[in-house]
């Protein structure tokens, strides 16, 4: 199933070009690696504001699935999954489940993760963690889910 897929990377010093940007391009790679058709990126710095208008501006842009990483640590300026609750139809529980105990085996410190994923209007929307390889190995974690979550969203009527 090909997925209209955007990426976001929240990251307050990528952002500001103080270095490149490595977790979007990563998600890229491994979402068309799974067929999937990146329709957009986006680099935000981490304030609640920037990410909700990123997902918003993704989701019109006709992506049926977003990829957020960064921002899902336990640091003050760590907001996303706050940002994104906020613009939430609801919360899907499992898919941060299945990433924090199958992260758990590689790292003792995925237990500090807060990676999750929710709906928003008709789109998945997934926070990932900010590095590129914890993003794309959290991501492959829970690509099985992915299309018939998707598929399901789609039929949703638009005003939820």
């Amino acid at each position: 199933m090909q997925i209209q897929t955007g990426i976001i990377t929240i990251s307050d010093r990528a952002s500001r070009g103080e270095y490149d940007d490595l977790g979007g391009p990563a998600l890229k790679t491994a979402a068309e690696g799974y067929g999937w058709k990146v329709l957009g990126e986006r680099l935000v710095p981490d304030e609640k504001r920037d990410i909700q208008r990123a997902v918003r501006e993704l989701i019109n842009h006709g992506c049926q699935l977003v990829l957020s990483t960064g921002g899902t640590g336990v640091a003050l300026r760590d907001v996303t999954p706050e940002a994104v609750l906020e613009i939430a139809v609801r919360e899907i529980p499992g898919f941060g489940e299945a990433m924090r105990m199958k992260s758990l085996a590689i790292t003792p410190n995925a237990i500090l993760s807060r990676g999750l994923a929710a709906v928003v209007d008709t789109t998945l929307v997934i926070c990932l963690p900010g590095k590129p390889a914890g993003a794309v190995e959290c991501l492959g974690f829970v690509v099985g889910a992915i299309p018939h979550a998707v598929k399901v969203l789609q039929k949703l009527p638009t005003s939820c």
